[in-house]
C-alpha cells in the first residue's frame, strides 16, 4: 500500500509547474521592499533559503526568522509568511502584532478558510499542493518554486532534475547508514536543515545539518564508516577527499538541490517504512502547533 506521503514525493514536478505557471505578481514582496520571511519548521527553512535568493536577486535586503523569534519593532515594508496550515499559533500571534503596528502581510498556505487568511493583508493559496501527511514534502518545495519563479528563475531544469531523483536508485549506503550530515553553501544551506529534519521526522535517523564550509570547523569528527556526508549543490573544495579518508560516505550530485531535496524525502520514506514506522503520522507530531491561549 502507497503511504500518502510517497503519493506527494512523487507528484512535485506537476506542482512545481503549476506553481510556476500560477505565479502571482501582487501579493509576494516587490523589489526594492525591505522583507522578513517567517515560519516554523520547514516552512522556517524555506524562509532561509528564499531570503538568500531574493537578496542574491538584488530584489531587496531580506531576513528570515522562526515566527517565534520575529523581532516585531525592527521596521519592515512587508513580512511574508509561510505556513502551509494557516493555524501555526506563533505565525498568526506575529501577524496580529504587525497589523497593529500597520505593516504590510503577505502569506502562503494551502488552507482555504483557516484563520491565516484573514490575518494577513494578501494572500497566495497553493491549496493543490496541501498534503494528508503530516510530514510537509511537495507543499515546502512547491512554495519554494512558486518564489524562485516570482524571482524570475527558470525552473524547467529544477522540474527536469526532481523528475530524475524520483526515477534513480536510492544510494545503497543511504538506506543502511547510521548517521547522516547534510550540509549546503548559500540558499541550498536552508535545504540542507530541511533535509536533516525530513530524516528525523520520518525516519527518526540520527541527522545533523551545517553550511558547508563550516564542516571542517569540528562537525567532521563525526564522520567514519557507516555514516553518510551529503552535500546539496555546491560543496566545499576537497572536502570529498577528506570525508572519505575517515571512511565515511560523500555524497553530492549535480542535481538541483530542490530536487535533491526530493531524492532525501526518497530516502527518509524508504528507511521509515524498513523500520515499521508510519511515515504519514510520526511520532510526537502533528500537522500544525496550535498552543493553548
Amino acid at each position: 500500500m502507497t503511504t500518502h506521503t510517497e503519493s506527494e514525493i512523487v507528484s512535485q514536478p506537476d506542482c512545481w509547474r503549476r506553481a510556476v505557471a500560477e505565479t502571482p505578481r501582487d501579493a509576494l514582496p516587490r523589489p526594492g521592499e525591505r522583507v522578513a520571511v517567517i515560519g516554523c519548521g520547514t516552512s522556517w527553512f524555506v524562509a532561509q533559503s528564499y531570503a538568500v535568493l531574493r537578496e542574491r536577486a538584488g530584489q531587496g535586503e531580506t531576513d528570515a526568522f522562526a515566527a517565534s523569534e520575529f523581532p516585531v519593532g525592527r521596521p519592515y515594508d512587508r513580512v511574508l509568511a509561510l505556513t502551509r496550515s494557516g493555524t501555526t499559533t506563533e505565525v498568526l500571534d506575529a501577524l496580529a502584532v504587525l497589523r497593529e503596528r500597520g505593516v504590510r502581510t503577505s502569506a502562503v498556505t494551502a488552507s482555504p478558510g483557516t484563520p491565516v487568511v484573514t490575518a494577513a493583508d494578501e494572500i497566495v493559496m497553493l491549496d493543490f499542493a496541501d498534503e494528508r501527511s503530516v510530514v510537509q514534502t511537495r507543499f515546502a518545495t512547491t512554495q519554494l518554486a512558486l518564489l524562485r519563479a516570482h524571482l524570475g528563475e527558470d525552473l524547467s531544469g529544477a522540474i527536469a532534475d526532481a523528475e530524475r531523483a524520483l526515477a534513480v536508485p536510492l544510494p545503497e549506503i543511504t538506506l543502511s547508514a547510521e548517521q547522516f550530515t547534510f550540509l549546503g553553501r548559500d540558499w541550498s544551506y536552508g535545504l540542507a536543515l530541511e533535509a536533516a529534519l525530513k530524516m528525523r521526522e520520518a525516519c527518526r535517523a540520527w541527522t545533523e545539518s551545517y553550511p558547508a564550509m563550516e564542516y571542517r570547523h569540528g562537525p567532521i569528527s563525526i564522520a567514519g564508516p557507516n555514516r553518510v556526508t551529503w552535500v546539496l549543490g555546491e560543496g566545499a573544495k576537497g572536502l570529498r577527499a577528506e570525508v572519505e579518508a575517515t571512511g565515511g560516505a560523500f555524497l553530492n550530485s549535480l542535481l538541483d538541490p530542490m530536487a535533491e531535496l526530493v531524492l532525501v524525502q526518497r530516502v527518509a520514506v524508504a528507511r521509515a517504512l524498513a523500520q515499521g514506522l508510519n511515515p504519514d503520522e510520526p511520532l510526537n507530531l502533528t500537522r500544525s502547533v496550535i498552543l493553548p491561549s
